[in-house]
């Protein structure tokens, strides 16, 4: 913040915008008079609110209702939500130093101020006096499952341990708090510290998009004229595919693999073993034998030995497809002269090759009929199609970045239903990835609340004016990430607690990915699949050959995957005394599942911030494919109506799964828009898979 002294007139004091009200449309963030300093000062105050609302509910001396507890909790903490929300949004999306010292500094100071009101047993005493005589209260549905879940949330946090045990639980929470934070800021600097720089002679296969995103790439760095492949995933995984040199994709492949894992400052191993020993004895605290068992038990899968039977279902014949796969690569790469052997850092390289030809398809031949705009066009016409909602760019919003864009969401009533926020290029100051997130959630506790959602991603930035364009992955992420946004922006719940995507971890992917359906349709491709330079439609013969080719390679993807969620599943299964070398623990575990040496998991533990930015898929991870489970089956039902956008099955869609939020439970809430529990197969027959788990 700049101080400008005036002679004339006392300067004007700052008034913190965090602490004000917002007069900005539908009072949203004014993110252009937010400054790093504001928020240390706003936190103090929303967490001296936040504990007086507190004081106030566990000490009221009326006998203890849902109104005057359950209701209460619901209605405090409003400044405080507020103030994370936007503050996690910019240490995610938009960082620098200021706010990266500033996250680890609330990161503790957050668990400092929840830890007495989770673990207070006076309020958690009034809790489950409502919660043991639930059925005489008169409760709706809703509010059945707000109780529930309160009780459960209180009860799992520590509220019912004795007070040795808080003030141990207390203890943990706050080092585990700043672990995570340590953690995701390690990966971050490793991310933003290392490039290659391509010279002309460095570019062999690369196509024209990429060296475009390339030179974006290193305008962003304040390398102007220089091109560059940075450890974003939109940067390394095409790289990988197309690059001609191999010297270079073996050092591209070995930085992107090593982050977090480089010995140096960033380094995430201690941190890694420190936090599953806190875990695990957290969770022994709470009586449960392993972390794994405790995370689970508020689950749709409920034990570790469910996920594990679905993972090694799948794990079998995804590993016998990949190494059928591997035995192919190393063929072609023998017919073409070559004398060495397949490694991971040629297997997408020599798959496109294989793809190529086989199915009479690569990634390039489709990617210029992929522009973001186009494809963003794609999700909001579906979304149309199914919910009635439509989408208007708004460009009086503040935002956090002038490359984020918002649109207005209005209803088919022409109501105001919520605003969405894209966020779509991959820059230094963003975390990899991509991510569905909120700034406010839907409610109607006291009156209408219209959620704001925003989608975060990582694509690759057109160079010179050109638009961005995306591969057949990179178009599925972003449908992705729209299914979690409509999750937010159809959710139509009274209580913030239940709202959108405030759901069991492995039913929050459901639609998500179900989402993902749509994209691929033929219909919606033909619609908005068209030349970024001439406007051609997507020719039929190339839609053929790229419809044909998806289940291509799905070994591979399924491998790299399903190992990452079986390594989740053992780092919290074993005892934490077992991994003293978190690379020989991930080095044995690979050894013991057959891991093909060829492919690389998904994240390796010292990256994974899924398991360690925090504690959200932390033996959790396997929710993507128990979510898969269900979308692939979900699907089945527009494809049996003859009609990907049939109207009763939408609406279906719509009242049971998008926005009932967390107030169902999700198993009730799957059979009633299925009609029926989901299809196991359903899964393996997506991914092209089931002829091998036959013979498996």
């Amino acid at each position: 913040m700049v101080e400008i002294l005036q002679t004339t007139m006392l300067p004007q004091a700052h008034t913190n915008p965090l602490l004000k009200g917002w007069e900005t449309p539908h009072q949203t963030p004014p993110f252009d008079e937010i400054t790093p300093e504001d928020f240390l000062p706003a936190f103090e105050q929303a967490f001296t609110d936040h504990s007086a609302e507190i004081a106030a509910i566990t000490h009221d001396p009326t006998t203890p209702d849902f109104d005057n507890t359950i209701t209460a909790l619901e209605r405090s903490g409003k400044l405080l939500n507020k103030i994370s929300a936007v503050f996690y949004d910019l240490v995610s999306a938009h960082s620098n130093p200021e706010i990266l010292k500033l996250d680890e500094e609330v990161s503790l100071r957050m668990a400092r101020h929840w830890n007495p009101i989770m673990m207070n047993g006076v309020l958690f005493g009034r809790i489950a006096m409502l919660h043991d005589n639930r059925n005489s209260l008169k409760l709706t549905g809703e509010q059945m499952r707000l109780l529930e879940r309160t009780y459960t949330r209180f009860q799992r946090a520590g509220a019912g341990l004795s007070e040795d045990g808080k003030k141990r639980m207390a203890e943990i929470n706050e080092r585990l708090a700043q672990l995570g934070t340590t953690f995701s800021h390690h990966l971050l600097a490793d991310e933003q510290e290392w490039f290659l720089e391509l010279g002309e002679d460095d570019r062999e296969g690369l196509s024209d998009t990429f060296i475009a995103a390339a030179k974006a790439a290193a305008e962003e760095r304040g390398m102007p004229g220089k091109a560059i492949v940075t450890l974003s995933r939109s940067s390394v995984e095409p790289f990988l595919q197309t690059s001609g040199r191999r010297d270079l994709r073996e050092k591209v492949f070995k930085a992107f693999i090593a982050r977090g894992d480089n010995g140096n400052a960033n380094d995430n191993n201690a941190v890694i073993m420190e936090i599953l020993s806190l875990r695990e004895e957290s969770a022994k605290l709470l009586g449960y034998p392993t972390f794994a068992a405790y995370r689970l038990a508020d689950s749709m899968a409920k034990t570790p030995e469910a996920v594990r039977g679905l993972l090694e279902r799948v794990w079998q014949p995804a590993r016998a497809r990949a190494l059928a796969d591997r035995d192919e690569l190393q063929d072609l790469i023998q017919k073409e002269g070559g004398n060495f052997k397949l490694a991971a850092w040629d297997w997408r390289y020599y798959a496109e090759k294989l793809r190529q030809a086989k199915a009479n398809f690569d990634d390039a031949a489709i990617k210029p009929y992929l522009p973001l705009d186009n494809m963003i066009e794609a999700a909001f016409d579906c979304a149309t199609r199914l919910f009635g909602i439509t989408f208007t760019e708004r460009d009086d919003i503040p935002v956090w970045h002038p490359d984020v864009r918002v649109w207005e969401v209005k209803d088919a009533s022409g109501r105001h239903k919520a605003l969405f926020y894209g966020d779509y290029f991959a820059r230094p100051s963003k975390r990899s990835g991509a991510w569905m997130t909120s700034l406010r959630d839907q409610q109607k506790l006291d009156g209408e609340v219209a959620p704001l959602v925003i989608n975060v991603c990582n694509f690759a930035k057109g160079a010179d004016g050109q638009p961005s364009l995306l591969s057949p992955d990179e178009a599925r992420t972003l449908f992705h990430e729209f299914g979690h946004g409509l999750h937010g922006m159809l959710s139509n719940v009274t209580y913030p607690s239940l709202s959108g995507t405030s759901v069991f971890t492995d039913f929050v992917e459901l639609p998500s990915q179900l989402y993902e359906h749509w994209q691929e349709q033929p219909q919606v491709l033909q619609k908005f699949a068209r030349h970024y330079q001439t406007g051609e439609p997507l020719p039929e013969d190339l839609l053929q050959r790229f419809l044909a080719a998806r289940k291509f390679n799905q070994g591979f993807a399924t491998v790299e995957f399903v190992s990452s969620a079986l390594i989740d599943l053992e780092f919290h299964i074993q005892p934490a005394s077992s991994v003293q070398d978190v690379r020989a623990f991930e080095r044995a575990e690979l050894e013991k599942i057959g891991m093909p040496e060829e492919i690389a998991m998904r994240h390796r533990p010292q990256q994974f911030g899924h398991l360690f930015s925090g504690g959200y898929y932390a033996a959790g991870y396997y929710s993507y494919m128990w979510s898969e489970v269900m979308d692939a089956d979900a699907f089945g039902a527009f494809e049996e109506a003859g009609n990907i956008f049939d109207p009763a099955v939408a609406k279906r869609l719509h009242d049971d799964i998008y926005s009932s939020g967390g107030s169902v439970d999700p198993e009730a809430a799957y059979v009633a828009f299925r009609g029926r529990e989901p299809e196991a197969d359903a899964l393996l027959r997506r991914r092209g898979l089931l002829d091998d788990a036959k013979a498996a």
